[in-house]
């Protein structure tokens, strides 16, 4: 994983399965079992603890997912990766469909009101089941703005790096 491209967090290593070295995962694809198509993987167990792999292999197992990951023998040497946030490159990922996105390339972009008030910039998103939100910061405050194109949010410009909303800036 060469070069300054952007990371995107697609899982995390939370356990360990069996007595040969496989970790449990938590995935954040769609299906969950996606994680293994995109590789390599950049395993962060603290800032500055980054370690690539490639070539880890993995399955369904129960309710959860069970991957193996090269040169990883035993449960000692697996427990080591516990913790572990699982980031690959951006351009490991499918381009999204027309009128979709990652939320990873949300984040940072401009907020403007379709009055062109600033709100601030996309901190992160979170789902709430009905509509994801994005968590807007700038100018001392902090709005929620629900994701929902077409009601809230007029236009999304990546090149332009700015998402233009239907909110009131004092809510």
């Amino acid at each position: 994983m060469t070069g300054a491209g952007r990371r995107v967090p697609v899982g995390r290593i939370v356990g360990l399965s069996g007595v040969r070295g496989a970790v449990k995962l938590e995935s954040w694809t769609d299906p969950r079992t996606r994680i293994f198509d995109y590789q390599p993987w950049l395993l962060v167990k603290a800032p500055g603890e980054e370690t690539e792999v490639e070539g880890v292999t993995g399955r369904e197992q129960g309710k959860g997912i069970v991957a193996v990951l090269p040169g990883v023998e035993g449960r000692e040497q697996a427990a080591e990766w516990i913790g572990s946030d699982i980031l690959v490159p951006r351009e490991a990922l499918p381009e999204p469909e027309d009128g979709t996105y990652y939320w990873c390339d949300l984040e940072g972009l401009e907020v403007v009101t379709v009055q062109g008030v600033p709100l601030g910039r996309v901190q992160h998103l979170f789902a709430t089941g009905a509509n994801d939100v994005m968590v807007v910061r700038g100018g001392g405050k902090e709005h929620l703005v629900p994701f929902v194109q077409e009601t809230y949010v007029v236009s999304v410009d990546l090149e332009a790096k700015r998402i233009e909303v239907d909110w009131d800036p004092d809510f």
